[in-house]
């Protein structure tokens, strides 16, 4: 049976290979396998010749990663994942944010890792549009994490607008209190 994901909001087919490095492995000397692959940024710098010319690369994050790296290289990428090695690390968020809001990448967005239900909701408020759930717990179930609440009170990627500026208020707006209407 082939891996899934979750991609958008339903569960489909993975073709891509996850590359990771062995152990004391150097990025410049590993075998990256043909096909569609997602390779450490760390191999991709100590490769980038050798892999540009490749249709069908893909790039991934580690959390200590900069995504700011990938500025002039991100059109190229039709995947770029973020790694979430534990589910207590969060900076894989900011990354994903970085590269929507501020880097404006339009290509699919994976969370890679130790991906659980939890995460989905908001990894998807960030601009991730792809999971790669951990493969121990169901996806079925994880899927049902994008659908966990019905409205946000925030801004983020997903919604511009936080709670208070999408809704009218009813009602006199005389009072000058700070709280009113709240």
């Amino acid at each position: 049976m082939p891996n899934q994901i979750i991609k958008g909001r339903e569960i489909v087919a993975d073709d891509w290979i996850e590359f990771r490095l062995a152990e004391g492995e150097e990025p410049a000397a590993a075998v990256v396998p043909e096909g569609k692959v997602i390779v450490p940024l760390s191999v991709w710098n100590a490769q980038r010749d050798a892999l540009a010319s490749r249709a069908e690369i893909a790039v991934w994050l580690a959390p200590d990663d900069d995504p700011f790296a990938l500025k002039e290289e991100l059109p190229k990428f039709a995947l770029v994942a973020v790694d979430f090695p534990k589910f207590t690390d969060g900076r894989g968020y900011s990354i994903a944010y970085n590269l929507r809001m501020r880097l404006g990448y339009q290509g699919e967005l994976r969370a890679i890792g130790d991906v659980l239900r939890d995460q989905l909701f908001s990894m998807h408020r960030v601009g991730f549009d792809a999971y790669a759930t951990r493969p121990d717990r169901s996806i079925e179930d994880a899927l049902k994490g994008l659908t966990v609440f019905s409205e946000t009170y925030q801004a983020s990627v997903d919604v511009r607008n936080p709670l208070f500026r999408r809704h009218l208020r009813s009602g006199p707006q005389e009072n000058t209190d700070v709280g009113f209407g709240i």
